[in-house]
């Protein structure tokens, strides 16, 4: 039995292109303004400070600046990035620059699941505000309202059961009767192993009906 429902974004409920090809280059293009801006903001400095401690350096504001760029190229999964990601792509959505993309599918299949009185929560390797932006401002309107919390890698990488473990625990649902979902393999291994169920999905591609992992299209194929 399913009692919640666990989901990644990229490859997932959103497209890759949408993370990759816009997300991505608003951050890199207004990281060093947003931080020469807001240097002294106390949220903006304790992400800096972290920044710094990760890389090994006493970094200036124009080296943090670069140092931050390289790990966007290099697409890092760095928790004062992620977080600082998500803090411009809040004024881009704001402003309006763009909408946070889901697929038909997951719109439809999420509300009704929640209808369905089964819990739904996010893990991504986006930060918890990130999340919460793309979910707030789509072209469906704001979907924050089905979801009963968000998780990012500040509770462990999304390759280690451990990650999995602690989320079980956070919600206070046996690992067996969480559902995961994710277009990642070595994700979905990871939840696996920490005992919950778990779901491939290959939007793209060629379906293997022998995958370590039970593949479907889109969410409209999952049978709950």
């Amino acid at each position: 039995m399913v009692k919640s429902i666990v989901t990644d974004i990229e490859g997932t409920t959103s497209s890759l292109s949408f993370v990759k090809d816009v997300l991505f280059p608003h951050a890199r293009e207004r990281m060093g303004e947003f931080i020469r801006q807001h240097a002294n903001d106390l949220a903006v400095q304790r992400e800096l400070d972290e920044a710094r401690r990760l890389s090994g350096q006493d970094l200036n504001i124009a080296e943090v600046i670069i140092q931050l760029i390289r790990w966007i190229d290099e697409d890092k999964k760095i928790s004062p990035l992620k977080t600082l990601q998500g803090m411009i792509w809040e004024n881009g959505y704001r402003q309006g620059d763009f909408k946070g993309h889901l697929y038909d599918d997951v719109v439809r299949q999420l509300r009704k699941w929640r209808r369905q009185g089964i819990a739904l929560y996010v893990f991504s390797s986006g930060s918890v505000q990130a999340q919460k932006l793309l979910f707030e401002h789509t072209e469906y309107g704001d979907l924050t309202p089905l979801f009963s919390g968000y998780f990012d890698t500040n509770i462990g990488s999304k390759r280690e059961a451990g990650s999995y473990r602690k989320i079980a625990q956070t919600i206070g649902t046996k690992p067996d009767e969480i559902l995961f979902l994710s277009d990642i393999m070595e994700e979905l291994d990871a939840a696996h192993a920490a005992g919950m169920q778990t779901i491939w999905l290959v939007r793209d591609g060629t379906i293997d009906p022998k995958a370590a992992h039970r593949q479907v299209r889109n969410f409209d194929e999952i049978v709950i």
